[in-house]
């Protein structure tokens, strides 16, 4: 089984990427932000130690609002408001979220390379270079596209204001750090299906890894 991180700015279309490779090869696709949804969902092994951390932030403290919703899930909204009113506690829940995330895809990898079942695994996540999975993927992939594009992507499709989109893109991994940690660029930027596109640049980029390390390993 080859592996694959997939990267990039908000707004490349790395969603569309893994949308193609889903529909075309024999992938299991991972998303990290439904691995931490899955952990932090009632009955996941974040949920109660999550829920008591947000605790400790009550309404009297600054926050407002009731942190679970009816039908016992964290309500995300509440969750961010309380975050974004004390740094320490943002601190302490990425101490307690990014390590169980972390298990969970490495356990998730070996399941899938014992299984035998899938030619790629392809995990997505915006942390991959923070989280060091340059050093245990095969391969890792930066979504490129420029910024005037991903930012009109993210206005048509999120609705997101001028200010907020920058906001959002300064915060994020430069892209001289993107392509000094990922060994495949993929343009995301044009005609997705056109000639030189981004589906042409997938298809060359697993041809390129099945030369490498074969159909299976």
């Amino acid at each position: 089984m080859i592996t694959i991180g997939v990267t990039g700015g908000v707004g490349a279309g790395k969603s569309e990427i893994l949308r193609y490779l889903d529909n075309n090869y024999n992938c299991r696709i991972l998303m990290s932000d439904d691995a931490a949804k899955e952990l932090e969902a009632p009955g996941g092994i974040l949920y109660e130690p999550l829920v008591r951390l947000l605790e400790e932030k009550t309404p009297e403290n600054g926050a407002c609002g009731a942190l679970l919703l009816e039908n016992g899930e964290i309500d995300k909204q509440e969750m961010a408001k309380r975050i974004f009113s004390d740094p320490m506690l943002l601190t302490k829940i990425n101490g307690l979220v990014h390590p169980a995330v972390n298990k969970y895809i490495y356990e998730e990898i070996a399941r899938e390379e014992k299984s035998g079942e899938k030619e790629f695994f392809v995990l997505e996540s915006a942390l991959l270079i923070e989280n060091s999975y340059d050093k245990i993927l095969d391969s890792m992939w930066y979504i490129y596209c420029e910024e005037s594009v991903r930012s009109s992507r993210l206005k048509a499709s999120r609705g997101y204001s001028d200010e907020k989109i920058r906001s959002i893109m300064m915060r994020q991994v430069s892209e001289e750090v993107f392509r000094n940690h990922c060994d495949t660029v993929i343009d995301n930027t044009g005609d997705f299906d056109g000639p030189q596109g981004a589906a042409f640049q997938v298809d060359e980029a697993i041809a390129r890894l099945r030369e490498k390390y074969g159909p299976q390993r």
